[in-house]
């Protein structure tokens, strides 16, 4: 009898415990979002300024 009175009695305070905190909702976080823009060289003029230097280069030899 000894040895149910304290399982019982261990069980009993373990239990308490469990629900301590109480209930919170779950926190659900954003996704990020991808905002696609200009890169900060510009395709558009650095092609033709490097095939200019390019021409000049090889008319000036």
């Amino acid at each position: 009898m000894n040895k149910f009175a304290t399982i019982a009695l261990a069980l009993s305070l373990t239990a308490g415990t469990a629900f301590a905190g109480g209930y919170e909702a779950p926190v659900v976080e954003a996704e990020p979002v991808v905002v696609e823009g200009n890169s900060s060289s510009d395709a558009g003029i650095l092609v033709p300024l490097l095939l200019l230097v390019g021409i000049a280069a090889v008319a000036s030899n």
